[in-house]
């Protein structure tokens, strides 16, 4: 016997309960035709009723006690009837899938021949205004089962989330580890906060290079310098060559050190540049599909220099129109949104604000030009340099926003930093400059530590 999609749809909500309670919500009687319709308004009827799916003996006593069938439909119902109720095993993913375009193709469908009809003047109701909500609600069709949380009856689910191992990116960082419980979730947006020179593009390279030893794919996004300079920069890191050596490095040394680098990971590292103030996320996106189609690569971790100087997709053009409050929280959230799309940690960075870039304390008020950008992301940190701090070779990371943790559990720790080599580590306790809840240049810190100190 033939099938059509008609047909199937019937059939499964005849025969297949768990897909019956999943799209009968959604489907709508305009989507069929025939006597297709009058079978599932009939079948809709039954379940809204009886709550639970008709035999064929029953629904063929339904079918002749019903006078919306003509003699053809009534016919035509009879003859299909028996085929409707062989069960037959179908892929329940394929099946929801098929059903669900079904829908929306149905849905446009309608919504296009009613739109022509209000065009032409023939709708006895609605007028050319209602045009954008019809096409509105026919392209948002979608089977979302999701209707809520149910506190009582979901507990079960609540305790496997607590207790869920979720996937993180780890850093090679012992602190940065701790403050985030083992490393970046995906779908986040992560800001490092830090004034001109301080060492956010170092902070990235960093961290972009240990996930590549570590075995990851990453995507390095700069709009601030050439590729080549990020790449010179993750050199001097992962190679363990000065800066500037890397020019007097011979081409063999330089090659074998990265295959060296390559037989140990099983990662690759794309960077891409963009012109400054030029890229928004429809060209991040866009650069994404087009690696995974012609490179065969998932980046697993993106890194984006820097945030402030990338566009808004959905506030390009408008000039000065928008206030910068307005367009950077934009962009902020559009990161964010293509981390939760394509299932990845996002990095980036932010400027501090001429108060904060001399302050020795900096909080989340010292972020430039929009505090709209704290408030999207998911863990927000400063970056303090100081000549206290330079001269011990460190750098003090205070965390400013944090949604993994307590953000005043090791709320300032600092790390050890090799600028020559575009390097962070790890230090010893007993190396640690400042670690408690005191400003890089407080006085009273500084005092305290020279009070036995006294004049020749």
């Amino acid at each position: 016997m033939n099938y059509n999609i008609e047909q199937t749809v019937i059939k499964n909500i005849l025969t297949n309960e768990p897909y019956m309670r999943k799209v009968l919500p959604f489907i709508k009687p305009d989507y069929f035709q025939g006597v297709y319709r009058q079978l599932f308004n009939t079948v809709g009827k039954h379940v809204a009723k009886y709550n639970k799916l008709p035999t064929v003996e029953s629904l063929k006593i339904e079918i002749d006690a019903s006078d919306k069938y003509n003699d053809e439909q009534y016919a035509h119902a009879m003859e299909i009837l028996p085929h409707l109720f062989d069960v037959e095993k179908v892929d329940d993913k394929w099946l929801e899938d098929t059903t669900e375009k079904w829908c929306q193709d149905r849905a446009i469908h309608n919504a296009i021949m009613e739109g022509i009809s209000i065009i032409e003047g023939k709708h006895k109701s609605l007028t050319k205004n209602a045009l954008p909500d019809l096409l509105s609600k026919a392209l948002g069709v979608s089977f979302d089962t999701n209707i809520g949380h149910d506190y009582i009856e979901n507990a079960e689910q609540r305790y496997d989330f607590y207790h869920e191992q979720e996937e993180r990116i780890p850093f090679d960082l012992d602190y940065f580890n701790r403050i985030t419980k083992g490393g970046l979730p995906n779908k986040t947006l992560n800001i490092a906060l830090a004034g001109t020179g301080v060492g956010k593009s170092l902070f990235m390279c960093h961290v972009a290079g240990a996930a590549l030893s570590q075995g990851y794919n990453v995507l390095y996004i700069t709009m601030e310098m050439a590729e080549e300079r990020i790449a010179e920069r993750i050199d001097a890191n992962l190679l363990n060559i000065p800066m500037d050596q890397l020019q007097h490095v011979s081409k063999p040394l330089l090659t074998s050190k990265v295959d060296e680098l390559a037989s140990k990971t099983n990662g690759k590292l794309i960077i891409k540049e963009y012109p400054t103030g030029s890229a928004h996320t429809g060209h991040f996106r866009a650069l994404l599909n087009e690696l995974k189609l012609k490179r065969n690569f998932v980046p697993e971790m993106i890194f984006i220099d820097y945030l402030n100087i990338c566009a808004s997709s959905r506030m390009k053009g408008m000039g000065g129109s928008i206030n910068s409050y307005t367009y950077i929280k934009a962009i902020a959230e559009e990161l964010r949104g293509l981390a939760v799309e394509f299932d990845v940690p996002i990095v980036s960075a932010t400027q501090t604000t001429r108060s904060g870039f001399t302050s020795s304390d900096p909080g989340l008020e010292d972020t430039s030009e929009s505090f709209g950008l704290p408030a999207t992301a998911d863990l927000m940190f400063a970056l303090i340099s100081s000549e206290e701090l330079e001269a011990l070779g460190q750098i003090m990371v205070k965390q400013l926003k944090n949604r993994y943790n307590d953000p005043n559990y090791k709320k300032r720790f600092v790390l050890g930093i090799d600028r020559s080599r575009m390097r962070l580590y790890d230090v010893e306790n007993a190396e640690e400059g400042v670690v408690d809840d005191s400003p890089a240049f407080d006085k009273s810190r500084t005092n305290e530590r020279f009070k036995d100190f006294k004049m020749e």
